[in-house]
């Protein structure tokens, strides 16, 4: 009897206490990075690039954007964020008016289609330095992120093209009082996406590093 009234009062015991449920894991959230330019480009892993099997077309863009049902494409969503002056905005997002400040070269421009957006590390380049390993999905959110200002640039297409796949080893905007901000957001890029930069690269950051000493590199890591 004695043991009977164990086994009740185990039993009761057990129906008292609560299950134990497994805890879910914490959202890994990407913490923002704060850095003065010399030791954001100290950050970034040196490595040799590879260009073998890229397509422009292994990156996506412009996709629907930010906001799908606004019935504008990544690019336009851009155009409309920077514009100094709003333009117009009409049925399927066909922008009139406006205007716009190409900072590469300080040039101001009023009509949307005189400008293109600039992926401030092209994607060639971006494969090179470590894309080429990613899901088509990410190369895809790569080519049309606007979770950071300053991955896609609205510029004149005269400069964009002029810059095209070089990365600051060969080419710098032609406004030479935009060569702190362009590094800056260059390196921001590349630390933002996990990017490498190879020797040649390395050494020119460097060099603009010591003669931007007062520009400060802001980056949240991308999803």
């Amino acid at each position: 009897m004695i043991i009977n009234l164990l086994h009740s009062a185990a039993a009761f015991c057990l129906a008292l206490t609560p299950l134990a449920l497994p805890v879910p894991a914490a959202a890994v959230v990407p913490v923002p990075a704060v850095l003065p330019l010399e030791d954001a480009v100290g950050k970034l892993p040196v490595a040799e690039e590879d260009r073998t099997g890229y397509t422009r077309d292994s990156f996506r863009h412009w996709n629907t954007g930010l906001d799908a049902a606004d019935g504008c494409n990544t690019r336009n969503e851009v155009l409309l964020a920077e514009a100094v002056e709003e333009p117009a905005v009409a049925a399927g997002c066909k922008l009139s008016g406006g205007k716009w400040v190409s900072y590469y070269d300080g040039v101001e421009v009023s009509e949307a289609g005189k400008l293109d957006i600039d992926h401030m590390v092209p994607l060639a380049e971006a494969w090179d330095s470590g894309a080429s390993t990613w899901t088509s999905a990410r190369r895809e959110a790569y080519a049309n992120d606007q979770g950071a200002p300053f991955s896609l640039v609205a510029v004149t297409a005269r400069t964009n093209r002029s810059k095209a796949d070089q990365d600051p080893a060969t080419w710098m905007p032609p406004l030479p009082e935009a060569h702190c901000r362009y590094i800056g957001e260059w390196t921001a890029t590349k630390l933002r996406w996990g990017l490498a930069v190879d020797q040649t690269e390395a050494e020119a950051l460097k060099v603009y590093a010591e003669a931007c000493e007062t520009t400060i590199v802001h980056y949240n890591p991308a999803p």
